[in-house]
């Protein structure tokens, strides 16, 4: 009766790591040495596991990747297309994210830009930091849709709030004017305060005359490229269509 008792104080508090970890400990019989202070310890960490892997599921439902299994350590090195690990696993140290940084990748099409970001992203996510993966054209589109329900300003202060923005597919679609205005918005949102990565296929040396070689070209990539870590991929056949480059467990683009 009392451990019931204990149990619905426990649920009431909200402290459900504990609830659920009480009765299962008290049961086990390699606990039953354990003294007072490790026991309580133990439930302790039970809920402690339990908050964070409920944030750990909050900021993923945020993020909306579409690989979802994206991980670092299954990134593939064994396909030459110009990809490092050295420098992989020194932006795994999201030394690169506390200091409000880019990270540009690209390359062409079925090289794996797409996974890899998203493998930093859900990499991210799991060491605590607010991420969101967008493709450009959904990025602009939000912005149409801000506009017309007049929440453009929130919309830019919650993407300013992100530790992480994820762009994907920069410079597939033709910018007018307005979409120009709107990245630009959205930069200088998060320049200083947010870190960014973006993929595409058009080489760094192309993206002033994507953007119109105007004063607005200049001011999102000098935001975008001061200080950015640039990660060029290459590949003499897309790893979409080569089963023999796909590695190790049939992903095409690791």
């Amino acid at each position: 009766m009392l451990l019931e008792q204990t149990y619905d104080k426990l649920i009431a508090m909200k402290l459900y790591g504990m609830a659920n970890a009480i009765k299962t400990r008290l049961e086990r019989v390699d606990h039953q040495n354990l003294t007072k202070e490790e026991f309580f310890s133990l439930l302790v960490d039970d809920e402690w596991l339990y908050r964070e892997n409920r944030k750990l599921v909050s900021r993923l439902k945020v993020a909306k990747f579409k690989e979802r299994a994206a991980a670092i350590e299954d990134i593939d090195y064994r396909t030459p297309r110009g990809l490092r690990k050295t420098q992989v696993l020194e932006l795994a140290q999201h030394r690169w994210i506390t200091a409000h940084q880019c990270v540009i990748l690209t390359g062409p099409s079925g090289v794996g830009k797409s996974y890899l970001a998203q493998a930093f992203g859900h990499h991210a996510c799991r060491n605590g930091f607010s991420v969101q993966y967008l493709r450009l054209p959904t990025l602009l589109t939000q912005f149409v849709q801000a506009r017309a329900q007049g929440t453009y300003e929130r919309l830019l202060k919650r993407l300013g709030k992100l530790s992480l923005l994820v762009i994907d597919d920069f410079g597939l679609v033709t910018l007018t004017d307005i979409e120009k205005q709107d990245l630009l918005e959205a930069v200088e949102e998060r320049y200083g305060t947010g870190a960014t990565l973006i993929t595409s296929q058009l080489p760094v040396g192309d993206w002033h005359a994507y953007l119109g070689a105007d004063r607005v070209a200049d001011a999102i990539l000098d935001r975008l490229i001061h200080n950015a870590h640039r990660i060029e991929l290459r590949s003499k056949e897309s790893l979409r269509k080569d089963p023999s480059l796909q590695p190790h467990g049939g992903h095409p683009e690791r």
